[in-house]
């Protein structure tokens, strides 16, 4: 039997899609040992507003050196009063559910890190729509900082005894089937998603929550075929 392990970065209340890796995976790493992507979805989102305008929510960051790495980051020292402010123009309280409530609670209280914060999200939401939270963080495993790219996540997934590595579908590009077969690793890839795009808490507060988790689970894998690696049968 297999031993699936997926790595992502911390995405602030991501689109269904990203829901995919945690329940597709065994082990789920949090990739929180890289540099802090300022363009990128780990410090916001977008949502629609009262209108149905898409707008963005963006954590309120204290400024950091350009190399910080993302579990370095920190709220800046009016992190809480400011989100509460800019959660306003969003239907959040106004579609509040009891289930839904203990996820908008800690949207609203930003404790400890940015990292612990986006993490607590991820597992309340993961609790909500009844997915797997078996997670590590990449922070935790002592990768040396000289492996970067491909030879960091092969050292990850082989750290924590994978046999499989499952990647996003746009991860295509950027890794070799044979690297990791020289490490009996099979590299696998998530089928595009064909949900809806969109802020996870966006979906969960205009839709069934059913409906939602059924458009991340369940899901085939492709697998990339390597002349070194046999290929076992994908899981449904």
């Amino acid at each position: 039997m297999s031993h699936t392990v997926a790595i992502m970065q911390p995405y602030f209340i991501p689109y269904a899609g990203y829901f995919r890796l945690i329940s597709g995976s065994d082990l789920f790493v949090i990739y929180d040992c890289v540099q802090f992507p300022r363009r990128g979805w780990v410090h916001r989102n977008e949502l629609a507003d009262r209108s149905g305008a898409l707008r963005w929510l963006t954590l309120p960051l204290k400024s950091a050196p350009r190399e910080v790495l993302i579990k370095d980051l920190e709220f800046s020292a009016d992190a809480e009063a400011e989100m509460g402010e800019r959660l306003r123009p969003f239907p959040i309280e106004d579609r509040r559910t009891a289930e839904l409530g203990p996820m908008i609670d800690r949207l609203r209280r930003l404790e400890g890190r940015p990292v612990d914060y986006i993490v607590d999200l991820l597992e309340q939401t993961c609790a909500y729509l009844g997915l797997p939270w078996n997670v590590a963080r990449s922070s935790e495993l002592g990768v040396p900082e000289s492996l970067r790219g491909q030879d960091r996540i092969l050292e990850i997934a082989h750290r924590l005894g994978a046999d499989r590595y499952l990647n996003a579908p746009g991860g295509r590009t950027l890794y070799d089937a044979e690297a990791f077969a020289t490490r009996e690793i099979e590299l696998a890839f998530l089928p595009p998603y064909e949900g809806r795009g969109g802020s996870i808490l966006d979906r969960l507060l205009r839709e069934d929550r059913d409906a939602v988790r059924a458009s991340i689970t369940p899901l085939p894998l492709a697998t990339e075929p390597s002349a070194g690696l046999s290929i076992s049968p994908t899981r449904g």
